[in-house]
């Protein structure tokens, strides 16, 4: 492909590039840079890649896009930001893939990777498209299962990714968007269908520092669609309301002057029934997931695809039909007296809803297990410790993942959250004694939580992922 076509939507300052020139291939890691290759100099948090340009030369670069000019001898495109330009390279590369497609955005701190999955089901279901998905627990192209390392992948991975999704015939993809992704320029060039903000609580501030600018972050998700779906029960709701260039339907649970709301709420130990209502129409559904959270997931899944056309009796009967995703309120078998939820639960919000939804059905004690990542937000640790203390019967304190923190120190956080309860706990930091420990002192009828890994099969240790899958450590410490 010429340069001309791959630069095209790029602000371009200046440039010594032939835009003749034949490109091969995009890369933005010096590493993978193949000859032939544009090499993008993204201006990194740990690194710079200014700093590697002549590395990408030596390999084979023959043109650089950058934000200052190049101290080696290459042809280059000098532009304002890599992190877009790398963004709209790609999309051109890759012949703008999502132009065939009709995307949802779900964003939002809890319940995006069971709304997106619900999303996908429903469209399926209803429409009997192929659908894609990108999400935290791994992407997806109809059925087709990929791995995936972060919730949203870089710009160049992603519209990659997409463009395999369009030549594989889906005619949607529904994916979780991250306030990283937001922020960071990884979804420049997408147009959403629909965007959906689900909820804010505290995370992720060691990157955006305040819980004001991390929702700024979210809400430019709103500035990308052409409709949007707002929870108006979050307090942050306003944000993106006013962020919004588009038009807005609400959805609540608590105020009915909202678009979309739920009425007649019954919560069961394997599921939630509420009615949705919007002007002129009421459904009955009953989604086989538990939990309060349950109704809020549900009734964005169903807002979602009703702004997509869908009628609204397909979309109830659809979402009927609907069950758990992994890792999210995960029932684990045992063939014992106790039962073990894993949940992905790793903010002081999803921690509470998961216990507090496991105490409404629990005939004997919720044990909470859990943990805090290394490397990540301190200040929401001691928060995790009040709660799981002051709404479980007994607490266990362990490791999620440290990364390259002690993890006695980030136990030491979550225990000064639990100073002014009486609830009893163990401190057992290595995460597979500690799983251990609460089966071998299981009561009959108790609930285990092992909250914070969910869908994950793997720990972090140092800069070391090992693999660590917990419905294996079940099965295993189940037939010791």
């Amino acid at each position: 492909m010429k340069l001309s076509e791959i630069i095209k939507e790029i602000d371009v300052i200046r440039m010594t590039a032939d835009p003749e020139t034949e490109i091969t291939g995009i890369s933005y890691d010096s590493r993978s840079t193949a000859p032939g290759d544009m090499f993008v100099a993204v201006t990194g948090y740990e690194s710079d890649g200014h700093r590697f340009i002549g590395s990408a030369a030596e390999r084979g670069a023959v043109c650089v896009l950058c934000e200052r000019e190049p101290e080696t001898d290459i042809p280059y495109i000098l532009t304002s930001s890599t992190r877009r330009g790398l963004a709209l390279a790609s999309k051109s590369f890759f012949g703008d893939p999502t132009s065939s497609m009709k995307l949802v955005g779900v964003t939002g701190t809890n319940g995006k990777t069971t709304t997106t999955t619900l999303i996908k089901t429903i469209i399926e279901k209803t429409l009997g498209a192929k659908v894609g998905l990108v999400g935290t627990n791994g992407n997806m192209i109809g059925d087709t299962f990929l791995p995936t390392e972060r919730t949203t992948p870089e710009s160049y991975e992603l519209y990659r990714l997409f463009r395999e999704m369009a030549d594989a015939g889906c005619g949607y993809a529904v994916m979780e968007v991250s306030s990283h992704a937001l922020y960071l320029d990884r979804v420049c060039g997408l147009t959403f269908e629909v965007g959906v903000f689900s909820n804010l609580t505290q995370d992720h501030l060691d990157f955006h520092k305040t819980m004001d600018a991390y929702a700024e972050a979210k809400a430019i998700l709103f500035t990308k669609c052409r409709r949007g779906l707002v929870n108006i029960d979050d307090p942050y709701a306003q944000v993106m309301l006013d962020a919004a260039t588009c038009p807005v339907m609400t959805y609540s649970v608590e105020n009915d002057s909202a678009d979309l709301v739920a009425k007649r709420l019954r919560m069961h130990a394997d599921s939630v029934e509420f009615c949705a209502l919007t002007t002129g129409n009421i459904e009955a559904i009953r989604l086989g997931i538990p939990g309060r959270f349950s109704v809020y997931n549900g009734l964005a899944a169903y807002g979602a695809c009703i702004e997509l056309g869908i009628a609204p009796e397909k979309v109830a009967a659809a979402l009927n039909e609907c069950h758990g995703v992994k890792g999210r309120a995960e029932v684990v078998p045992t063939g014992r007296d106790f039962t073990i939820l894993i949940d992905y639960a790793h903010t002081p919000d999803a921690l509470e809803n998961i216990i507090t939804t496991v105490k409404e059905v629990a005939k004997g004690r919720t044990v909470t297990l859990f943990g805090c990542g290394g490397d990540r937000d301190r200040t929401k640790r001691p928060i995790m410790g009040r709660i799981a203390s002051e709404l479980s019967d007994f607490v266990i304190v362990t490791s999620d993942n440290p990364r390259t923190e002690e993890p006695g120190a980030i136990i030491s956080d979550i225990l000064e959250g639990m100073k002014e309860t009486e609830t009893p706990y163990v401190v057992i930091e290595n995460r597979r004694e500690a799983i251990a420990w609460a089966i071998k002192n299981a009561q009959p009828d108790d609930v285990i939580i092992l909250a914070g890994k969910g869908h994950e099969t793997y720990q972090i240790l140092g800069k070391e992922k090992i693999h660590f899958d917990e419905r294996e450590a079940v099965a295993e410490i189940l037939a010791e």
